[in-house]
C-alpha cells in the first residue's frame, strides 16, 4: 500500500520533530549537569554567596518568555493563512530574541560593574559558572536566531501555509525550549 502525498509530509513532519526532541533533550541533560556541579561546587570555601543575580536577567526573562508568545501566534497565524499577523508575530519574536541577547551582555557588565569578573585573576568560580552557563545558552540562541531568520525567509518565500506548516512547527519548538530552558536556568541561578 503506497502512502499518499499528504501521508508521506506528515510521517516526514513527526519524524523531524522526533529528532529534534532528541536534541533538545540531549541540550537539557548538558545543562542539568553544569548546574548540577554548580550545586556541588557552591560548597567550595571559595563559592561567592551574596552575589545577586542583576536586573537585565529579569528584563531578559521577560523578553524571552514574550518571544515564546509571539512564536506560537505566530504558528497558530500560519495555520490560519494569515500571512500579514504570521509576519508581525515572526519580525516581533526576533526583535525580543535579539533584546533578550542584548539583556544578556548588558547583566554581565552589570555584573563586572559589582566587581565580579568572569575570568582573570580577579574572577570566582562563581562568576565563571555564571558566564559559561549564560554563553551556552546565547550559543543555542544564536542557533535558535538563525532558525528563526530561515523561517522568515521561507515565510516571505510563501513556503509555509495551514497545510505546510513543518518549518514553523518545529523553530517554534526549538524556541519554546529555548525559552524553558533560560527560564529554569534564571530560576536556578536565582534561588541557589
Amino acid at each position: 500500500m503506497e502512502l499518499t502525498i499528504k501521508e508521506e509530509k506528515q510521517k516526514q513532519a513527526r519524524s523531524y520533530k522526533l529528532i529534534l526532541l532528541f536534541g533538545m533533550l540531549s541540550m537539557f541533560m548538558m545543562f542539568a549537569g553544569l548546574t548540577s556541579a554548580y550545586l556541588v561546587s557552591a560548597s567550595r570555601k571559595d563559592w561567592v554567596h551574596d552575589m545577586i543575580l542583576p536586573p537585565a536577567f529579569t528584563i531578559s526573562t521577560i523578553l524571552i518568555v514574550l518571544s515564546s508568545i509571539t512564536i506560537h501566534l505566530a504558528k497558530l497565524s500560519t495555520k490560519k493563512n494569515d500571512r500579514n499577523k504570521t509576519t508581525l508575530f515572526l519580525l516581533a519574536t526576533l526583535i525580543l530574541g535579539l533584546s533578550f541577547v542584548f539583556f544578556q551582555f548588558k547583566g554581565f557588565s552589570e555584573i563586572i560593574a559589582m566587581g565580579y569578573y568572569f575570568t582573570g585573576s580577579e574572577s570566582t568560580v562563581t562568576t565563571s559558572f555564571l558566564y559559561m552557563l549564560t554563553l551556552l545558552h546565547l550559543a543555542h540562541l544564536f542557533a535558535g536566531v538563525i532558525s528563526l531568520l530561515i523561517i522568515i525567509y521561507n515565510h516571505y518565500k510563501q513556503k509555509y501555509n495551514a497545510s505546510q506548516a513543518t518549518g514553523i512547527e518545529l523553530g517554534a519548538m526549538f524556541w519554546h525550549f529555548l525559552d524553558f530552558l533560560w527560564v529554569y536556568l534564571f530560576v536556578f541561578l536565582y534561588f541557589v
